[in-house]
């Protein structure tokens, strides 16, 4: 009996909570985002190259940012797009200091790449 009052409950408390958020009074948080990058005027993850000189340059700077201890997990997951040896690195970070340190390290491990910041500083 218990454990049918308990699952009763449990149903009703999540039904409420389910009525209670409000899907059209919440928008996401990146809509914008997401259509200036459709829009295909902006670097997205499917804008890489599949050179092979390209896909060394991405993979040998995300291994550096990774193994940076100093980085969040959100920092390290920044977008590195190589096309033509041109890098761009694209995504939020929680500090400028975070986003010149990612941009220094793009530009020690990929060698003579050319490195376009936009990396976006979110805020607090």
């Amino acid at each position: 009996m218990k454990q049918n009052y308990l699952a009763l409950l449990l149903t009703f408390t999540v039904a409420l909570s389910g009525m209670a958020a409000d899907p059209d009074s919440v928008q996401a948080d990146n809509s914008a985002k997401n259509a200036r990058d459709r829009s295909g005027q902006t670097m997205t993850s499917g804008d890489q190259s599949n050179s092979s000189n390209d896909v060394k340059i991405t993979d040998t700077i995300r291994k550096a940012v990774v193994a940076d201890k100093s980085l969040s997990m959100m920092e390290k997951n920044v977008k590195i797009i190589t096309v033509g040896g041109k890098v761009t690195l694209r995504g939020p970070v929680q500090t400028p200091e975070a986003k010149d340190l990612i941009a220094n390290i793009a530009k020690q491990a990929g060698g003579s790449v050319t490195i376009d910041n936009q990396l976006e500083v979110k805020a607090p």
